[in-house]
């Protein structure tokens, strides 16, 4: 296998003329020339220079390698330096995938801090929830997942990284004139007769779990996955609605009031990548400015 350091020593030779001419350019010995190139000759299975007295010459092969060697070596430091770019942050590209409210909540924070420490790191963010999210990363669709579960200590996530963010409380959502609008609390089971509008599928899920644990199954008569409709749907006199914090966060709940619910119930939001990537400067750097935005939720 031919070497670059080899590739440079013999275009400083072919440009120097002598061995000892080219170790002084190089900043290294005679010797060490003469050594780097009989292990290229060995490489290329054929002779390169031509020795007549003091004086060297290219072989014909000898000359196709000088000739292609700038190339080669021109390409490998623009190679080096890209690289070196990525590594120290001067340059990189990390693709975000997040849930709807964390979308509006944590990420922009994330990424505003993140592009004024690192502006030459690109982000890209499309919307998904888990576990679509989760399959996107582990497909390489994404290299860095927003998400959240309900329960902690699953297993589903034990092949990835987990950034644990914060625990997003979920949260009653009544009318305005509802008779429990100006409740401090209300036990989930007060609700028992209410119609319910529910929201993405893992927290339609869980709100049956929580409703059915307090000995009722939720009459859910209207069920979408964009939280700022499910505020309409309430502030409207339709029904009422148990959402997260964050999604409360990230829209105006006009006509409608919140009320803590109990027993409370909370999901964990996290950041997740994979294994190999989390080294990666660029997504580790995305990782921590994250984790900084959900400190400030």
């Amino acid at each position: 296998m031919i070497e670059a350091r080899h590739l440079r020593v013999l275009r400083a030779v072919a440009a120097t003329g002598s061995f000892s001419a080219a170790a002084r350019e190089l900043g290294c010995t005679q010797p060490a020339v003469s050594q780097q190139m009989k292990a290229l000759e060995s490489s290329a299975g054929t002779p390169l220079l031509i020795r007549t007295g003091r004086e060297m010459r290219l072989t014909q092969a000898g000359e196709v390698l000088v000739r292609h060697a700038s190339g080669i070596l021109a390409g490998l430091t623009a190679a080096e330096e890209e690289v070196a770019a990525i590594a120290g942050l001067r340059a990189g590209r990390v693709r975000l995938v997040s849930f709807p409210s964390g979308s509006s909540t944590l990420v922009p924070t994330a990424l505003a801090a993140l592009r004024a420490a690192h502006p030459g790191t690109r982000v890209s963010l499309v919307e998904a929830e888990p576990p679509r999210s989760i399959e996107m990363l582990r497909e390489g669709d994404c290299d860095v997942a927003l998400a959240f579960r309900y329960g902690a200590g699953q297993a589903e996530w034990d092949d990835l990284v987990v950034r644990p963010l914060l625990a997003d409380r979920l949260v009653g959502l009544v009318p305005e004139g509802h008779r429990l609008a100006e409740a401090g609390s209300v036990g989930i089971a007060e609700l028992a007769e209410e119609s319910w509008i529910a929201g993405c599928p893992r927290c339609r899920r869980q709100l049956v779990d929580v409703c059915e644990e307090a000995g009722f199954t939720p009459r859910i008569d209207f069920a979408t996955d964009d939280y700022p409709a499910v505020v309409g749907l309430v502030g409207a006199g339709l029904g009422v609605a148990v959402l997260p914090e964050l999604a409360i966060e990230s829209v105006r709940p006009k006509g409608a009031r919140t009320v803590a619910v109990e027993p409370a119930v909370e999901r964990e939001i996290v950041a997740l990548t994979l294994p190999d990537l989390a080294q990666v400067p660029a997504v580790a750097a995305t990782l921590t400015e994250l984790t900084r935005a959900a400190t400030r939720a």
